[in-house]
Order: C-alpha cells, then sequence, then structure tokens
C-alpha cells in the first residue's frame, strides 16, 4: 500500500512539474516566443515568456542604446535557451531568436523569390561576403551582368540580392545580384525600345571603350559610337574623349529593331565645320594651328575643331633636308601656315610653313650672278659630284664632270675629301628646282681650246707614250689631252712601245664633239714616200701631180 502510494505521488509530482518546465520544443532553441519585461537589472532583464517561472536576459545581448530605451513592459521575441539555476529560471536568448527570424525571412525569400537586403562586408575566395542579417556568400559570376575589374569598390554599398541556394543546417546562403540587374534590365529595355528611334537625341552612360569606338547604354541595350564618329575632327583613341561610366548624349544614326544593333553618333549633333570652310580658308591666307599628329610623309595641323590641313614634308624649309616631320615640329606645337590649295569636296587643305618666310634661293641670283667665285666646305661626296655648302642650308654642287678637264677622273674622292674648303664658278641657278651648279674646271683655260688653236688635222707632232693596250698606245699630245695610235697605224705592227717613249705621228682626225685625237705612225713615212717621188719627177722634168694632203702637210712641216 505504502509503495503504490509513493508511486502514485512520484508521478503526480512529476506531471505538476510540466506545468512548470518549458515543452522539449521550446527548450530546444527551435521556437520563437514572445514575452513581457517584467524587470530590469544592472546583469539582466526578468522576463515573462508565460510559463511558471520568468526567463532571464542577459544585458549584455542588447546594446548600450537599446537598454536605454527598453522599459518594464516591452514585448521581446526571445528563445528558450536552458534552465538557469536550481530555483526554475529558464535561461533566454535574445539574438537567438533574432538569428532564427533571419533564417525564416530567408527561407521565405528563397521559396518565393522576394529579395533580401544586406551590406557587402568582404572580399572571400571565390566572390564576396554579404552581410543579410547572417552571412552569406555572393559569387564573382552572380554580382554583376559583366566582370568588374575592381570588386573592393563594392565593399562597403548595400544592395538587394536574390537567394539562389538556402541550407539553414549547414548555415549555408547563396545570394545573386545578377538575377535582379537581369530583371531591371529588361524592363527598362522594353521601355527604350518604345521611344528608340533614328534621328532622335539619347543619353547613356559609356559602359565599354574599343580602339574602334565605344559602346552605350542606352537603357537595357547598349548602342555603337564608332570613333569616326565621334569627332569632326581626330581622334587617335576613343580613350582621348570617354571614360567608362560617363554619361553622353548621341544620336540615333541607324537603329535595326530586329537584330537590336544601334549605330550612334557624336559630331552629328553639331554643324560640319568643312561647311564653312571656304569661306574662312583662302589659298595664300596665313593662319595659325595646332600639330595634331606625325607621319612619314608630313605633319597635320589643326586650323578648328574638325578642320585639319596637311604640311607635306616637301613645305617645312626651304633649305634642310627634312627626312622626318618630328625633325622640325612635335606634336601640340603651334605653328603659323600659308595655305596652299583647299579642297572641301574631299575635305583636304594643303599647308605650307617655309613659305611663311622668305625664300632664300629667289635671292641668290642676285647674290650670286653666273660667272661668280664662291667658297665653300664639301659636305659630302658622291659618285655624281660634290655638295659644297655656300650658305647655311643652301648647297651648291660640282658635278664630276665639272671638276677637272681631265677626262680620265673617274671618281671626285680622286681629288677631294670630305671637309676639304673649296673655290668654284657659279655656273647656273635654279629657284624654281633649288638648284645650284658650280664648277671648278671653268677657273681654268680649256685645254682643249688651247690644243685646237695650236694643232690641226696632218701636223706632225712630238709625242709621249702614257699607256698601251691590246689595240695600240696612248699618247700625250697636249696638257691633259691625250691621243689615240691605234695598232693598224704603226709601222711595224710588231714593235712594243715602253710608257714614256717619245715618238713622232700625224694627227689623222679630230673629234670637238668627243674630245679624241686619232694619231698615226705610219702617216709619216708614207708622206716622206710621196714626198721623194715627187722630187724624183721634178728632176726628170715631169710636171708634178698635185700632192696629196698628207705629203702637203709633211712640206709644210718641213
Amino acid at each position: 500500500m505504502s509503495d503504490g502510494t509513493v508511486n502514485q505521488t512520484n508521478l503526480n509530482f512529476a506531471e505538476l512539474l510540466k506545468e512548470f518546465l518549458p515543452s522539449e520544443k521550446q527548450f530546444s532553441g527551435e521556437e520563437i516566443v514572445r514575452g513581457h519585461v517584467r524587470a530590469i537589472t544592472r546583469d539582466f532583464l526578468l522576463v515573462d515568456v508565460g510559463h511558471k517561472s520568468d526567463g532571464i536576459i542577459q544585458s549584455i545581448e542588447f546594446t548600450p542604446e537599446e537598454l536605454k530605451e527598453i522599459k518594464v513592459g516591452d514585448q521581446v521575441e526571445v528563445v528558450i535557451d536552458r534552465v538557469e539555476d536550481d530555483r526554475g529560471n529558464i535561461g533566454l536568448s535574445r539574438q537567438k531568436a533574432a538569428m532564427l527570424r533571419i533564417w525564416e525571412t530567408v527561407g521565405r525569400a528563397y521559396d518565393t523569390g522576394e529579395l533580401v537586403r544586406g551590406t557587402i562586408v568582404s572580399r572571400v575566395n571565390g566572390g564576396l561576403q554579404v552581410d543579410i542579417g547572417v552571412k552569406a556568400f555572393l559569387p564573382n559570376s552572380q554580382v554583376a551582368l559583366r566582370p568588374i575589374k575592381n570588386v573592393d569598390e563594392l565593399i562597403g554599398r548595400t544592395f538587394d540580392f536574390k537567394v539562389i541556394k538556402y541550407d539553414q543546417k549547414r548555415g549555408n546562403i547563396v545570394i545573386s545580384r545578377r538575377d535582379l540587374l537581369e530583371r531591371e534590365r529588361e524592363d527598362l529595355k522594353t521601355k527604350t525600345l518604345e521611344r528608340l528611334q533614328e534621328g532622335v537625341l539619347v543619353k547613356g552612360l559609356v559602359k565599354n571603350i574599343t580602339y574602334y569606338g565605344v559602346f552605350i547604354d542606352l537603357g537595357g541595350i547598349d548602342g555603337l559610337l564608332h570613333i569616326t564618329d565621334m569627332s569632326w575632327g581626330r581622334v587617335n583613341h576613343p580613350s582621348e574623349m570617354f571614360k567608362i561610366g560617363d554619361e553622353v548624349e548621341v544620336k540615333v544614326l541607324k537603329f535595326d529593331r530586329d537584330a537590336e544593333r544601334v549605330s550612334l553618333g557624336l559630331k552629328q549633333i553639331s554643324d560640319d565645320p568643312w561647311q564653312y570652310a571656304s569661306e574662312r580658308y583662302n589659298v595664300g591666307k596665313v593662319v595659325r594651328g595646332k600639330i595634331v599628329a606625325l607621319e612619314d610623309y608630313g605633319a597635320f595641323v589643326e586650323l578648328e575643331r574638325g578642320i585639319e590641313g596637311l604640311i607635306h614634308i616637301s613645305e617645312m624649309s626651304w633649305t634642310r633636308r627634312v627626312k622626318h616631320p618630328s625633325k622640325m615640329v612635335a606634336i601640340g606645337d603651334d605653328v603659323e601656315v600659308k595655305i596652299l590649295e583647299i579642297d572641301v569636296d574631299n575635305r583636304r587643305i594643303s599647308l605650307g610653313m617655309k613659305q611663311t618666310e622668305p625664300n632664300p634661293w629667289e635671292q641668290l641670283k642676285d647674290k650670286y650672278p653666273v660667272g661668280t667665285m664662291v667658297k665653300g666646305v664639301i659636305r659630302n661626296i658622291t659618285d655624281f659630284g660634290l655638295f659644297v655648302g655656300v650658305e647655311d642650308g643652301i648647297d651648291g654642287l660640282v658635278r664630276t664632270s665639272d671638276i677637272t678637264w681631265d677626262r680620265k677622273l673617274k671618281h671626285p674622292s680622286e681629288y677631294y675629301k670630305k671637309g676639304d674648303e673649296i673655290e668654284a664658278m657659279v655656273l647656273n641657278i635654279d629657284s624654281e628646282k633649288q638648284r645650284f651648279s658650280l664648277g671648278v674646271k671653268q677657273m681654268s683655260h680649256d685645254p682643249w681650246k688651247m690644243f685646237r688653236e695650236s694643232y690641226k688635222e696632218n701636223d706632225k707632232i712630238e709625242a709621249e707614250v702614257v699607256k698601251t693596250t691590246d689595240f695600240g698606245i696612248f699618247v700625250k699630245v697636249f696638257d691633259t689631252i691625250e691621243g689615240l695610235v691605234h695598232k693598224t697605224e704603226f709601222e711595224d705592227p710588231n714593235k712594243n712601245f715602253s710608257i714614256g717613249d717619245k715618238i713622232e705621228v700625224i694627227i689623222k682626225s679630230i673629234s670637238d664633239t668627243e674630245r679624241k685625237v686619232s694619231l698615226s705612225i705610219k702617216a709619216i713615212s708614207e708622206a716622206e714616200s710621196r714626198q721623194n717621188m715627187e722630187e724624183a719627177r721634178a728632176k726628170t722634168g715631169e710636171v708634178p701631180e698635185r700632192l696629196g694632203s698628207i705629203g702637203d702637210a709633211f712640206k709644210n712641216q718641213q
């Protein structure tokens, strides 16, 4: 009887205890309950959660600001965490309740597609960490529609996100911003396509820059602003005019609605400056401009925004031999130029830089009349002659044929070397072609003329052998003039001559055009034979026949 009574008593006590203690579910920390604040102390808050005993929340679960604001009677959400002491006080956690509430929100957002708001807090491997109340992972592929070069710029910024993966047990949340942006872009694209048509002005943001142009986001759809449509003037690279993120107003040039391709123009918003070019730029006018580009063949000058002219390399200096425009000007230089030619239809203007200064070649004829003697230093030696510096930037040319009367000269270097000072005579000045002709041999008498004044055909002269060949010998007949005795004109075809031998010859022929003299040795003996025959006939009383030219010449020499 007694045992039964005891058992019954124990059973009743256990049932009574269940009424005073939380349920197993409540004690597990998986359920949020609401309670009312009954008392506030320095270390804890006493909260009535609807059980036989009150619960305790440690003060450290509140911020100092929250502790100042909270008062007795306020309602708070908590999780029953544990039994705190032997008296049955219940341990409560406000932080765990807040965490469970966040997970509920995340789970609902995952199921319904609702958005969650969060702040990007740091970079992690493969993406970014985002605080949405709990830590969530934002993969790099889900940050934006296109890869972002510097994701660090996003740290600290707050956005809306879509939950794309959710696992509360593992504490794993994956979110995406890309899905949201794609939806927004599609909505924006629909509105943009409704108002887009050729000829209208639209605003957009520079999205990407390439060497051939920039892509502009018009609102859900991109348009291309080609480099040729950016400015009426020269643009070397689009980055000179734009940077990513710039807002620009452009004109729709072409729009293919089916292909969703948009061609844009910026220069088309303003007037084409070439429309008025012929009014502002006349041939002969001197204007100022800025060097904007250099090429091997010349320099481009910007006269105004959209109008450029070319200074050809040949129009840069009257006297200097310019090998490259960079030797005369640099990009950015302000220059004064003269308009030489204008072609509005082909949008071309030819400019001259040297024409803004006096032409020194025009002054040369007055300064150096033909026949004037000049002195200068040899600046260069070529196969065809010597270049002699007469004035700064002006060279005179002494052709090889004008160096000496000696026709044996093969190369000017036989007489001169670079740097030698030389005196020459002015032969001709062509200011239009910028040619200054000089001569050295002209300063002395022409030995050929002297030779022609002293000798004629059929004259007998003494000459010195200067060269021997297989076909004959060359002999010196006067100064630098040589004559040829062909082998057929030898008295003995087998006779050998040596350089320096002195021989007598008769002048057979003289060519003034080629300045050549043909000589003969055997003609001397032939002339002597004829003379002997004439003398014999004279002794016998015969009437002498008319002597030939060679015989007459021989008698004249006697």
